[in-house]
């Protein structure tokens, strides 16, 4: 059996290009997932295609030059940019004589590492057994062993059935107690809706500094890290804005191009905070020159989830790091539409303190509602 990543295995990258554009910006985002699964990157493999191979995405030539860098840097994994089907997988592990990873299974295992609470773990559980049921790359016979084994197969049923039912049966289990989960936050929200503060959602690319920003306006003092996906549990706190009274601000997950859609569904109670939200504070990382692409990531998935209608303020975060003034700007119709901050040195955030209490006065008003400026 293969070695599960996350315990220091050294690391080969493959990044292809499709014609898709940006393949340095997607590379080094590879490396930093990588670095956040425990994984040191020993050599990187890049290479054009058109399209990719039937059976091991990469092609001959390629899976050859990749086999040759595991060889060299005596690697424990190969790690690919992409999504592989369950048959590319097999073949190319055959190929290489390695563990694959593509990069859904690779954001699963970051997730599995990061999440804390109990309810973390179980989203984190059910998005990897979604994810997983559709390959069956290898057996879950561990399911198998939890439930005692002996008696348990029924008569004639081949050992893909016997793993393929007690998964389902396992899914079902978790579901269950995630509705639960659901129904107790929902009763949570509509108590702070009756309270009629506004309630305000951070969002954005991971690693933008969301959790920086969040620790800097409410002092909750929030686990806040220069890696990928550092929080994954919502934390809500109240924050006193003065005249215009308290506001419900919370911290999310973080998003990232091509977040697998297994894991969307089972976080599905943790990002309903975000669809439920008055006003979104979309939080950019202004000094990253991905940061467009950032930005349209996030408003992908924030659509998938049903708050696409959400009003947003962008937040330029890490003006530090580029040298642009703190500032408040406006659109056409005298709405805000981007705050300038560095939420690590500081600066602007009474700015955007300002801007929220502007948000909630106008929230506070029947007649005013908050109209969407991003």
């Amino acid at each position: 059996m293969f070695e599960r990543p996350g315990g220091g295995e050294k690391a080969v990258l493959v990044q292809l290009d499709f014609g898709q554009g940006d393949v340095a910006e997607r590379l080094e985002e590879l490396k930093l997932l990588a670095a956040s699964a425990g994984a040191t990157t020993v050599a990187v493999v890049q290479g054009r295609r058109e399209r990719p191979d039937a059976a091991l995405y990469a092609g001959k030539g390629k899976v050859a030059e990749v086999a040759e860098a595991i060889r060299d840097a005596q690697a424990d994994i190969a790690i690919f940019n992409h999504e592989l089907s369950a048959a590319q997988q097999r073949n190319l592990e055959k190929e290489l004589g390695c563990r694959v990873v593509d990069r859904a299974s690779l954001i699963l295992d970051i997730f599995a590492q990061r999440a804390k609470s109990h309810e973390g773990k179980l989203q984190v559980e059910l998005a990897q057994l979604q994810h997983l049921a559709t390959r069956l790359v290898r057996g879950w016979t561990h399911l198998e062993r939890q439930k005692g084994g002996i008696g348990l197969r029924g008569p004639g049923e081949t050992q893909l059935e016997t793993d393929r039912r007690l998964l389902g049966k396992r899914v079902k289990v978790l579901k269950e107690r995630l509705k639960q989960l659901e129904r107790q936050r929902a009763v949570r929200r509509r108590a702070r809706m009756r309270r009629e503060m506004l309630a305000v959602s951070l969002v954005g690319y991971t690693n933008a500094g969301k959790s920086t920003l969040f620790n800097a306006l409410t002092k909750a003092g929030a686990y806040a890290a220069d890696q990928l996906f550092a929080t994954l549990d919502t934390t809500s706190r109240r924050l006193y804005l003065g005249e215009s009274g308290q506001i419900v601000l919370s911290d999310t997950v973080g998003f990232i191009r091509d977040l697998p859609h297994s894991l969307v569904a089972a976080f599905h109670a943790t990002l309903e905070e975000t669809a439920s939200a008055d006003l979104l504070l979309h939080v950019v990382d202004s000094a990253s020159g991905d940061r467009d692409a950032q930005i349209e990531a996030v408003n992908g998935v924030l659509e998938e989830i049903g708050a696409a209608q959400v009003p947003q303020i962008l937040v330029w975060n890490k003006i530090d790091a580029t040298g642009v003034e703190p500032a408040v700007e406006r659109d056409a119709y005298g709405k805000i539409s981007r705050v300038r901050v560095s939420a690590k040195s500081g600066a602007g955030l009474g700015l955007l303190r300002q801007a929220l209490a502007e948000m909630a006065q106008m929230h506070a008003l029947p007649s005013s509602p908050v109209v969407n400026a991003a």
